[in-house]
């Protein structure tokens, strides 16, 4: 008999990557996984693209600025990034929970609260692609449109059975 893994069909899409992330643990992991990779010079530098579900995903590792944070030109990066792709996300990698690594995350917060940018703490290759493939198909269409009638059925059964609901019944 197979397993429960055997019989669900696993989820593959196409995403379009940063040139600059061909050597990254994450585009291994999502190669292994048999996505459709491609790689592009004219995205932006750390950028993960998923066009089927219209989501974008920016890698950012705070080892690799430049100490004084301002002058590191991260915040015009995320602001083209965030101007361009509607539904986006940013990556911050951080291996482990360090002085420079909640600066930058209290400054992209500071700087971004209000807009469409979502930060995502990662700390490694196999969670930045978990937590881009959860959401890429948690945003694509078939799957939205399950996840819509699922949370309908939800709750359409909840007011079924809700108490309130019954009492509210009896009393018309």
């Amino acid at each position: 008999m197979a397993s429960p893994s055997e019989t669900i069909a696993q989820w593959r899409t196409t995403i379009i990557i940063s040139s600059s992330l061909q050597n990254h643990d994450s585009c291994r992991t999502l190669s292994a996984q048999q996505h459709r990779i491609r790689f592009s010079d004219s995205v932006e530098t750390g950028a993960f693209i998923f066009p089927l579900s219209g989501t974008a995903f920016l890698l950012v590792d705070p080892q690799d600025l430049p100490e004084p944070l301002e002058e590191s030109g991260l915040t015009e990066r995320i602001e083209k990034f965030v101007q361009v792709h509607r539904n986006c996300f940013l990556l911050l990698y951080s291996p482990f929970n360090g002085e420079k690594e909640l600066q930058v995350l209290t400054v992209i917060q500071h700087r971004f609260i209000g807009s469409n940018l979502k930060i995502l703490p990662v700390r490694n290759g196999a969670q930045i692609a978990k937590g881009m493939l959860t959401i890429a198909k948690a945003t694509s269409k078939p799957h939205a449109d399950k996840i819509r009638e699922r949370m309908s059925l939800a709750r359409a059964h909840i007011i079924e059975t809700s108490p309130v609901w019954e009492m509210l019944r009896d009393i018309l």
